[in-house]
Protein backbone atom coordinates (compact mmCIF):
# COMPACT_ATOMS: atom_id res chain seq x y z
CA UNK A 1 0.00 0.00 0.00
CA UNK A 2 1.64 3.25 -1.14
CA UNK A 3 1.71 6.46 0.84
CA UNK A 4 -0.95 8.17 -1.29
CA UNK A 5 -3.49 5.45 -0.53
CA UNK A 6 -2.55 5.56 3.15
CA UNK A 7 -3.05 9.33 3.23
CA UNK A 8 -6.47 9.05 1.55
CA UNK A 9 -7.63 6.30 3.91
CA UNK A 10 -6.51 8.15 7.03
CA UNK A 11 -8.10 11.35 5.72
CA UNK A 12 -11.40 9.53 5.16
CA UNK A 13 -11.25 8.13 8.69
CA UNK A 14 -10.78 11.68 9.99
CA UNK A 15 -13.80 12.90 7.99
CA UNK A 16 -15.92 9.99 9.21
CA UNK A 17 -15.05 10.70 12.84
CA UNK A 18 -15.78 14.39 12.35
CA UNK A 19 -19.23 13.63 10.89
CA UNK A 20 -20.16 11.68 14.01
CA UNK A 21 -21.53 14.62 15.99
CA UNK A 22 -22.64 16.62 12.94
CA UNK A 23 -24.58 14.18 10.76
CA UNK A 24 -24.57 10.75 12.43
CA UNK A 25 -25.78 11.83 15.85
CA UNK A 26 -23.45 10.96 18.70
CA UNK A 27 -22.10 7.42 18.20
CA UNK A 28 -18.76 8.08 19.97
CA UNK A 29 -16.72 7.82 16.78
CA UNK A 30 -15.61 11.37 17.54
CA UNK A 31 -13.37 10.17 20.35
CA UNK A 32 -9.55 10.08 20.14
CA UNK A 33 -9.53 6.43 21.24
CA UNK A 34 -11.92 5.34 18.48
CA UNK A 35 -10.43 7.51 15.74
CA UNK A 36 -6.84 6.44 16.40
CA UNK A 37 -7.88 2.79 16.58
CA UNK A 38 -9.69 3.06 13.23
CA UNK A 39 -6.51 4.52 11.74
CA UNK A 40 -4.56 1.56 13.10
CA UNK A 41 -7.07 -0.84 11.52
CA UNK A 42 -6.93 0.72 8.04
CA UNK A 43 -3.11 0.84 8.20
CA UNK A 44 -2.86 -2.77 9.35
CA UNK A 45 -1.59 -2.09 12.89
CA UNK A 46 -4.60 -1.93 15.23
CA UNK A 47 -2.50 -2.53 18.37
CA UNK A 48 -0.41 0.61 17.79
CA UNK A 49 -3.50 2.60 16.91
CA UNK A 50 -5.19 1.48 20.11
CA UNK A 51 -2.13 2.37 22.21
CA UNK A 52 -1.88 5.87 20.72
CA UNK A 53 -5.64 6.32 21.01
CA UNK A 54 -5.62 5.38 24.68
CA UNK A 55 -2.81 7.86 25.42
CA UNK A 56 -4.59 10.61 23.47
CA UNK A 57 -7.91 9.84 25.17
CA UNK A 58 -6.34 10.31 28.58
CA UNK A 59 -5.00 13.71 27.55
CA UNK A 60 -8.37 14.76 26.12
CA UNK A 61 -10.40 13.86 29.22
CA UNK A 62 -11.96 17.00 30.61
CA UNK A 63 -11.18 19.07 27.51
CA UNK A 64 -14.66 20.23 26.52
CA UNK A 65 -15.99 23.09 24.44
CA UNK A 66 -17.67 25.62 26.72
CA UNK A 67 -19.50 28.44 24.96
CA UNK A 68 -17.25 29.99 22.31
CA UNK A 69 -14.10 28.37 23.73
CA UNK A 70 -12.51 25.87 21.33
CA UNK A 71 -10.26 23.30 23.02
CA UNK A 72 -7.29 21.63 21.28
CA UNK A 73 -8.60 19.16 18.72
CA UNK A 74 -7.31 15.92 20.21
CA UNK A 75 -9.32 13.90 17.67
CA UNK A 76 -7.27 15.37 14.84
CA UNK A 77 -4.09 15.07 16.91
CA UNK A 78 -4.80 11.44 17.77
CA UNK A 79 -5.50 10.48 14.16
CA UNK A 80 -2.28 12.05 12.84
CA UNK A 81 -0.27 10.66 15.75
CA UNK A 82 -1.70 7.18 15.20
CA UNK A 83 -0.84 7.30 11.49
CA UNK A 84 2.66 8.53 12.36
CA UNK A 85 3.21 5.68 14.83
CA UNK A 86 1.81 3.00 12.51
CA UNK A 87 3.82 4.12 9.48
CA UNK A 88 7.14 4.79 11.24
CA UNK A 89 7.07 2.26 14.08
CA UNK A 90 7.36 4.99 16.70
CA UNK A 91 6.17 4.41 20.25
CA UNK A 92 2.97 5.84 21.67
CA UNK A 93 5.04 8.24 23.82
CA UNK A 94 6.88 9.59 20.76
CA UNK A 95 3.63 9.86 18.84
CA UNK A 96 2.21 12.03 21.60
CA UNK A 97 4.86 14.66 20.83
CA UNK A 98 3.15 14.92 17.43
CA UNK A 99 -0.42 14.75 18.72
CA UNK A 100 -0.27 17.84 20.92
CA UNK A 101 1.06 20.33 18.29
CA UNK A 102 -1.37 18.93 15.70
CA UNK A 103 -4.23 19.29 18.21
CA UNK A 104 -3.34 22.95 18.71
CA UNK A 105 -3.23 23.39 14.92
CA UNK A 106 -6.68 21.78 14.74
CA UNK A 107 -7.86 24.25 17.38
CA UNK A 108 -6.76 27.18 15.19
CA UNK A 109 -8.33 25.64 12.07
CA UNK A 110 -11.54 25.10 14.01
CA UNK A 111 -11.72 28.77 14.92
CA UNK A 112 -11.14 29.83 11.29
CA UNK A 113 -13.74 27.45 9.87
CA UNK A 114 -16.30 28.32 12.52
CA UNK A 115 -15.87 31.96 11.51
CA UNK A 116 -16.51 31.03 7.87
CA UNK A 117 -19.55 28.96 8.76
CA UNK A 118 -20.91 31.85 10.84
CA UNK A 119 -20.79 33.97 7.68
CA UNK A 120 -22.62 31.23 5.76
CA UNK A 121 -25.35 31.34 8.41
CA UNK A 122 -26.19 34.91 7.41
CA UNK A 123 -26.39 33.79 3.77
CA UNK A 124 -28.80 31.05 4.81
CA UNK A 125 -30.88 33.57 6.78
CA UNK A 126 -31.16 35.78 3.70
CA UNK A 127 -32.22 32.79 1.61
CA UNK A 128 -34.95 31.96 4.14
CA UNK A 129 -36.24 35.53 4.04
CA UNK A 130 -36.44 35.29 0.23
CA UNK A 131 -38.28 31.97 0.45
CA UNK A 132 -35.37 29.97 -1.02
CA UNK A 133 -35.60 27.18 1.51
CA UNK A 134 -33.75 24.63 -0.61
CA UNK A 135 -30.77 27.00 -0.83
CA UNK A 136 -30.82 27.49 2.96
CA UNK A 137 -31.03 23.72 3.46
CA UNK A 138 -28.07 23.18 1.15
CA UNK A 139 -26.10 25.88 2.93
CA UNK A 140 -26.46 24.14 6.30
CA UNK A 141 -26.31 20.49 5.29
CA UNK A 142 -24.15 20.47 2.15
CA UNK A 143 -21.84 23.48 2.35
CA UNK A 144 -21.20 23.17 6.09
CA UNK A 145 -20.47 19.47 5.83
CA UNK A 146 -18.10 19.94 2.89
CA UNK A 147 -16.17 22.68 4.70
CA UNK A 148 -15.82 20.65 7.88
CA UNK A 149 -14.76 17.60 5.85
CA UNK A 150 -12.08 19.60 4.08
CA UNK A 151 -10.93 21.02 7.41
CA UNK A 152 -10.11 17.50 8.54
CA UNK A 153 -9.19 15.77 5.29
CA UNK A 154 -6.66 18.30 3.93
CA UNK A 155 -4.35 18.61 6.98
CA UNK A 156 -4.49 14.87 7.67
CA UNK A 157 -3.78 14.00 4.02
CA UNK A 158 -0.86 16.45 3.86
CA UNK A 159 0.56 15.26 7.18
CA UNK A 160 0.50 11.61 6.13
CA UNK A 161 1.41 11.96 2.44
CA UNK A 162 4.04 14.69 2.67
CA UNK A 163 4.83 15.25 6.29
CA UNK A 164 5.45 11.81 7.76
CA UNK A 165 9.08 11.66 6.70
CA UNK A 166 9.53 15.32 7.57
CA UNK A 167 7.98 14.80 10.98
CA UNK A 168 10.21 11.79 11.55
CA UNK A 169 13.28 13.86 10.63
CA UNK A 170 12.20 16.65 12.97
CA UNK A 171 11.66 14.18 15.80
CA UNK A 172 15.12 12.70 15.18
CA UNK A 173 16.60 16.20 15.47
CA UNK A 174 14.87 16.89 18.78
CA UNK A 175 17.44 16.70 21.60
CA UNK A 176 16.86 14.11 24.28
CA UNK A 177 16.22 16.67 27.01
CA UNK A 178 13.47 18.32 24.95
CA UNK A 179 11.92 14.98 24.04
CA UNK A 180 11.86 13.99 27.70
CA UNK A 181 10.28 17.34 28.54
CA UNK A 182 7.57 16.81 25.95
CA UNK A 183 6.87 13.34 27.33
CA UNK A 184 6.55 14.80 30.84
CA UNK A 185 4.25 17.55 29.56
CA UNK A 186 1.98 14.95 27.94
CA UNK A 187 1.72 13.17 31.30
CA UNK A 188 0.92 16.49 33.00
CA UNK A 189 -1.86 17.07 30.47
CA UNK A 190 -3.13 13.57 31.22
CA UNK A 191 -3.24 14.36 34.94
CA UNK A 192 -4.92 17.68 34.21
CA UNK A 193 -7.59 15.99 32.11
CA UNK A 194 -8.26 13.44 34.84
CA UNK A 195 -8.44 16.22 37.43
CA UNK A 196 -11.05 18.04 35.37
CA UNK A 197 -12.99 14.81 35.02
CA UNK A 198 -12.85 14.19 38.77
CA UNK A 199 -14.12 17.71 39.43
CA UNK A 200 -17.29 16.69 37.60
CA UNK A 201 -17.58 13.43 39.54
CA UNK A 202 -17.02 14.74 43.06
CA UNK A 203 -20.59 15.66 43.86
CA UNK A 204 -23.06 14.80 46.60
CA UNK A 205 -24.12 11.18 46.26
CA UNK A 206 -21.21 10.21 43.98
CA UNK A 207 -18.12 10.93 46.06
CA UNK A 208 -18.64 7.86 48.25
CA UNK A 209 -18.54 5.57 45.21
CA UNK A 210 -15.40 7.26 43.91
CA UNK A 211 -13.70 6.70 47.26
CA UNK A 212 -14.92 3.10 47.36
CA UNK A 213 -13.40 2.38 43.96
CA UNK A 214 -10.14 4.04 44.98
CA UNK A 215 -9.92 1.94 48.16
CA UNK A 216 -10.67 -1.27 46.29
CA UNK A 217 -7.95 -0.56 43.72
CA UNK A 218 -5.36 0.74 46.20
CA UNK A 219 -5.66 -1.58 49.21
CA UNK A 220 -7.07 -4.76 47.65
CA UNK A 221 -5.04 -4.52 44.45
CA UNK A 222 -8.08 -5.09 42.21
CA UNK A 223 -7.77 -4.33 38.52
CA UNK A 224 -9.84 -1.69 36.75
CA UNK A 225 -11.99 -4.43 35.20
CA UNK A 226 -12.69 -5.97 38.60
CA UNK A 227 -13.60 -2.61 40.15
CA UNK A 228 -15.83 -1.84 37.17
CA UNK A 229 -17.59 -5.20 37.49
CA UNK A 230 -18.18 -4.59 41.20
CA UNK A 231 -19.52 -1.14 40.35
CA UNK A 232 -22.02 -2.62 37.90
CA UNK A 233 -23.15 -5.20 40.48
CA UNK A 234 -23.52 -2.52 43.15
CA UNK A 235 -25.49 -0.32 40.75
CA UNK A 236 -27.87 -3.20 39.96
CA UNK A 237 -28.38 -3.90 43.67
CA UNK A 238 -29.09 -0.26 44.50
CA UNK A 239 -31.38 0.07 41.50
CA UNK A 240 -33.36 -2.98 42.61
CA UNK A 241 -33.66 -1.60 46.15
CA UNK A 242 -34.89 1.77 44.90
CA UNK A 243 -37.05 0.72 41.97
CA UNK A 244 -37.68 -2.95 42.79
CA UNK A 245 -40.99 -4.73 42.54
CA UNK A 246 -41.51 -4.74 46.30
CA UNK A 247 -42.38 -1.28 47.59
CA UNK A 248 -42.75 0.12 44.10
CA UNK A 249 -45.50 -2.37 43.17
CA UNK A 250 -47.32 -1.83 46.46
CA UNK A 251 -47.23 1.95 46.04
CA UNK A 252 -48.30 1.65 42.43
CA UNK A 253 -51.30 -0.40 43.52
CA UNK A 254 -52.25 2.16 46.15
CA UNK A 255 -51.70 5.12 43.84
CA UNK A 256 -52.03 4.54 40.07
CA UNK A 257 -50.29 7.89 39.41
CA UNK A 258 -47.16 6.85 41.34
CA UNK A 259 -43.91 7.58 39.51
CA UNK A 260 -40.76 6.06 41.09
CA UNK A 261 -38.59 8.66 39.34
CA UNK A 262 -40.13 11.32 41.53
CA UNK A 263 -38.30 9.74 44.47
CA UNK A 264 -35.13 11.42 43.22
CA UNK A 265 -36.41 14.74 44.54
CA UNK A 266 -36.65 13.45 48.08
Amino acid sequence: MNMFVNAVLVGLVAVFCMLDSRLLGRLNFEQPLVGATLVGIVLGDPATGLAVGAATELVSMGLVSVGAAVPPDMVLGGIVASAFACLTGASAETAMTIAIPVAVLGQLLGIVFRSIIAALTHVADAAIEDGRFRAAYSMHIVAGTILYSLMYFIPVFVAVFVGTDIVQAVVDLIPEWLSNGLNVSSKILTAYGLALLLSLMIKKGMTIFLLLGFLLASYLGLSVIAVSALGVILALILMDLKFGKGDGAALATADPDYDPLEDDDE
